[in-house]
């Protein structure tokens, strides 16, 4: 979701709502484009978050603290100076622009009273934290742009700060005019100007608007999107505008409704408002602007650094994979062509029954074949007599025979350790924590893929199954990986516990305790939930899930981590929607 300016005016209300009044208490700056200011209002104590990161701009307030430099950048010492203690007056935004201004009075080195402007430009890679006085003045910013760097405006010290107007776009308030038939055909005039799709001249035409946000306009007003502008009727331009303004009133009036859309448990977007085009997502609200920000960004961080770390880890299980699927199909080919065995027995056998009738340089023989009835050829060696043709054949049947046997070991062999390396690949597509992965680590050394560093010891590892309570009441627990399975389904499970698993697919072993009681049909359902979310087919519509008393669950001697047999079960399909599931950490 891009940080658009509907996004900043839900947060410059929460701002005003929060710190208007208060009083700066504290300045830091822990990254270089970062500040973290603390505010005291009304007995409360508030952690402001400022960012001008190129890669991920942000302004929202947030519960958690950071370690700043022992010496303050030079940037954070001027703000300390002129702001400590400063009362902020108001926060705003002009138009629907990505700026926020945060205004604020202080005494000065006289102890007259006067006025500074800290503003806030989230516009990616353009994005500053700009210090101004009263006039506008630039005092100094958190990154100095120079003329060499920007042909459009410099950001530096002594010049006058004025928005950049890079791009030809009409504030969308100017639209809720008094006069309303003028606003409309102001409306009209700009969007038949853009020879694009509606949602693209929306967020071309006006400030403020994300494409996502221009695509829902569009779906509210039941206009597909994709059509081109320019040939957009009345009655349609008529219906846009109307969810338009009443947009813009919802804005002005201040009515937010922060929430972040997941698909199944990934974050996927967020909003000021709930978002129409995704009603087949879930939607999780919550009560602040900055409440989702933080929510979204460290799901999204999460998700993104545990794959980083597992790089090595996902590369080691690929390459394996892959050497093992090509020795399985080379195998699963000559394993084909040993289904002639049978025949050149048969071959030998006729030919020692009925070779005597052979005359010599024959080429072929025909012959009834005892086990079926039918009459066969056998293809000859014209230079060799029909006794020698027979060895021929036998020696024939049993070097594949030999081949056969080598084979069916082999295969069951390379097949175990080719779902044995999808069962990591499964345990590593669920990984939440840098914990999670020591296990997968662990197993992989074990397994001979990686060779263990300094000495035979064991890393100790910290992590453990999911947790989960049912709606009923009972506790589920879910394997995060091949040891944390075979430990919950024999050593931590009970034999009347119920243990479920995705039929034929790498997942988690999933054990629902039941303390002797009886289960809900609830029950069973939210644990196959779980049991067909944290597997391979969770992408999947519907998943198949085996289920059975964990009693009648066995495990083979000297079979892999995670592998397990059982040969009566109960089997159900379901969706893999785990959202209403109550996780305990």
């Amino acid at each position: 979701m891009a940080f658009d300016g509907i996004t900043i005016a839900n947060i410059v209300k929460e701002l005003n709502d929060a710190l208007k009044g208060g009083r700066i208490y504290k300045i830091a700056q822990p990254e270089t484009d970062e500040l973290l200011i603390t505010v005291k209002n009304n007995s409360n104590q508030y952690r402001l978050l400022l960012s001008a990161d190129a890669s991920l701009p942000l302004i929202y307030l947030t519960s958690k603290n950071k370690q700043s430099p022992l010496i303050a950048p030079g940037f954070c010492m001027l703000l300390r100076k002129h702001l400590q203690n400063a009362r902020i007056l108001n926060i705003t935004q002009p138009g629907l622009e990505r700026i926020v201004q945060i205004r604020m009075e202080h005494l000065n080195e006289m102890g007259d009273i006067c006025q500074k402007i800290l503003i806030v430009e989230i516009m990616g890679k353009h994005s500053n934290i700009i210090f101004c006085n009263e006039e506008g003045m630039i005092i100094d910013s958190i990154k100095h742009i120079s003329g060499m760097v920007s042909s459009v405006r410099e950001v530096l010290p002594g010049r006058e700060y004025f928005i950049p107007k890079t791009q030809d776009k009409t504030d969308p308030f100017s639209l809720i005019d008094p006069n309303r038939q003028q606003a409309k055909e102001e409306f009209k005039y700009r969007m038949l100007s853009f020879p694009m799709p509606i949602y693209k001249a929306l967020y071309t035409a006006f400030t403020g608007f994300s494409p996502i946000m221009a695509q829902e306009l569009c779906f509210r007003a039941g206009i597909d999107g994709d059509m081109p502008a320019n040939v957009l009727e009345e009655p349609l331009l008529e219906k846009l505008y109307l969810h338009l303004t009443d947009l813009l009133r919802q804005i002005s009036n201040g009515a937010f409704e922060p929430n972040i859309i997941y698909d199944k448990k990934t974050p996927i977007e967020f909003a000021a408002f709930p978002l129409s085009i995704y009603e087949d997502k879930n939607n999780t609200c919550f009560s602040t602007i900055s409440e989702v920000l933080e929510h979204y960004y460290e799901e999204k961080n999460t998700l993104t650094r545990i794959r980083q770390k597992s790089a090595d880890l996902r590369r080691i299980v690929q390459t394996a994979l892959e050497r093992n699927v090509k020795k399985y199909d080379l195998q699963l080919r000559q394993m084909k062509d040993t289904e002639k065995r049978e025949k050149y027995r048969v071959y030998g056998e006729l030919l020692n029954t009925y070779g005597y009738d052979v005359k010599p340089g024959a080429k072929t023989m025909e012959a009834p074949n005892y086990y079926t009835g039918e009459t066969i050829t056998i293809p000859l060696d014209e230079t060799l007599t029909p006794s020698e043709n027979a060895k021929k054949y036998f020696d024939k049947y049993g070097k594949l025979k030999r081949t056969y046997e080598a084979l069916s070991a082999l295969t069951i062999e390379v097949k175990e350790e080719i779902e044995h390396l999808e069962s990591i690949a499964a345990a590593l597509d669920i990984a939440l924590q840098e914990e999670d992965l020591v296990q997968i680590k662990e197993e992989l050394i074990e397994s001979g893929y990686i060779r263990r560093k300094g000495g035979n010891k064991k890393v100790k590892t910290t992590s453990k199954p999911f947790h989960y309570i049912s709606s009923d009441g009972f506790h589920i627990y879910v394997g995060k990986n091949n040891y944390q399975n075979d430990e919950l389904t024999f050593k931590f499970a009970t034999g009347n516990d119920w243990w479920f698993h995705a039929k034929k697919i790498p997942g988690s072993h999933v054990i629902v305790k039941t303390e002797g009681k009886e289960l809900p049909d609830r029950a069973f359902e939210e644990a196959a939930k779980l049991a067909a979310y944290y597997s391979k087919g969770r992408e999947q519509e519907k998943v198949e899930i085996d289920y059975l008393q964990k009693k009648n669950v066995k495990k083979p001697n000297g079979s892999k981590p995670g592998f397990v047999v059982y040969y009566t079960n109960y089997s159900m399909t379901i969706d893999s929607d785990i959202s209403a599931l109550e996780q305990i950490e």
